[in-house]
């Protein structure tokens, strides 16, 4: 999946906790390859041994190239060359196949309907964004690191004048906090809020604020970044989102 930064462990309410999260489309617990197994170096105790398969003696094989003619021994060689040739082939052929690299599958963002900061007559869904690039930023008003990020990210908005979608998730905070927040980093993306029991942020793996996601016109999770982001990390991800080659 994309780079990530390590986790910043952020004060707060109990809720947050500061272990790293597992990112997205991983499984924790992976096991190594398996061991054992035939090795094809090994000799079959069929093999007899010495001599040639069937048991011919392998000067008889010799004695016989020898008797052909000059034609006889160029299109004998001739045709072992050619199998040696097919052989090599395929064998470089298998090689290659085997070490082709699988293609990256990003992991799909979590879906989500959450009520607007400050209207909670009104709700935002991952849904209303279908075929846009989108970029989420979980942040909160008593987080430290959000306290310096928000007006970064806010700025950063305002900058491309509609060119980037920005959605803030507040999480775990009073509205009245949330507010004064917001409008004091003159934040003018849509902002959702989160409360307990928070099951938009845990649905994204977020245990520590703040964490910001890049996510492609499909909604998969192409970058993710842990604790404060850059504005060099900001413009890095929303070239990738809008990236043809992120389209899937």
């Amino acid at each position: 999946m994309a780079e990530q930064k390590q986790v910043s462990s952020a004060g707060g309410p109990e809720e947050l906790a500061s272990r790293r999260p597992a990112p997205p489309g991983t499984l924790a617990g992976d096991a190594g390859p398996a061991e054992g197994g035939c090795s094809p170096g090994r000799r079959s105790a069929r093999s007899g041994g010495r001599g040639a398969p069937g048991g011919r003696p392998p000067g008889l094989a010799l004695a016989l190239f020898r008797g052909l003619g000059r034609r006889g021994r160029l299109a004998v060689t001739g045709t072992a060359a050619a199998l040696a040739v097919a052989v090599a082939l395929l064998a470089l052929g298998a090689t290659s196949a085997g070490s082709a690299k699988p293609a990256v599958t990003h992991p799909r963002a979590p879906g989500f309907s959450l009520a607007v900061l400050g209207h909670p007559g009104q709700h935002i869904s991952l849904a209303q964004y279908a075929g846009r690039p989108l970029i989420i930023n979980f942040f909160a008003s008593w987080c430290s690191p959000c306290q310096r990020e928000t007006p970064l990210m806010a700025r950063f908005y305002r900058s491309r004048h509609g060119r980037v979608t920005i959605l803030g998730v507040d999480v775990n905070d009073s509205t009245a906090a949330a507010l004064g927040f917001v409008r004091k980093t003159v934040v003018r993306y849509p902002v959702v809020s989160d409360p307990a029991p928070m099951a938009m942020t845990l649905s994204y793996g977020v245990v520590a604020l703040p964490q910001t996601f890049f996510l492609n016109a499909q909604h998969r999770i192409v970058k993710r970044v842990i604790e404060a982001v850059t504005l060099t990390e900001l413009r890095a991800g929303a070239a990738l989102i809008s990236s043809p080659s992120n389209r899937s």
